[in-house]
């Protein structure tokens, strides 16, 4: 989907008929995609096409918290800092790091990365690693495939963002 098609898709407006809950939060849900366009964009200018959304903002929640998402980048150019230095050049709030010491604590919630406390959005880097989140039997998995299942195991989908 393109960043117009997901504001006005079922994502941000809410499931149609019988399946439509009366708290579906769609003026929120807008506001997430908002800020998954500044970030979208921040990625387009250092020329990284391949974005991927997902989380429960992909799931039938009213309120989800936030927007998950991981971009296709080249394994040398995050690892040498590069793609961390280019992001954080073009954008107006520079928040691109995934160090574990850039993460601070939000009531509640944990400790978050400077983009999520931000945006309300995390956008990993995708080079071909695992991501820390395991199947059933224990297999780390890639962000693909980590990004196809709930939290409960189910399968689910996952959104390519186009331009």
């Amino acid at each position: 989907m393109t960043l117009n098609q997901l504001v006005k898709s079922s994502l941000v407006r809410g499931p149609r008929g019988e399946r439509r809950s009366p708290h579906w939060d769609t003026a929120w849900r807008a506001r997430l995609v908002e800020s998954l366009a500044i970030l979208a964009a921040d990625l387009e200018m250092v020329g990284v096409s391949e974005i991927f959304v997902n989380g429960s903002f992909v799931e039938a929640k009213d309120h989800p918290l936030d927007i998950d998402g991981y971009f296709v980048c080249d394994r040398v150019r995050f690892l040498s800092g590069r793609l961390e230095r280019e992001l954080n050049q073009v954008a107006a709030k520079p928040c691109w790091t995934w160090e574990s010491a850039d993460r601070r604590p939000v009531p509640g919630l944990g400790w978050k990365l400077p983009m999520w406390i931000e945006y309300r959005v995390e956008l990993f880097p995708h080079f071909g690693q695992g991501t820390g989140i395991v199947d059933r039997f224990g297999n780390e998995l890639t962000f693909p495939a980590a990004f196809r299942l709930s939290r409960t195991g189910q399968p689910k989908g996952i959104v390519k963002l186009v331009r």
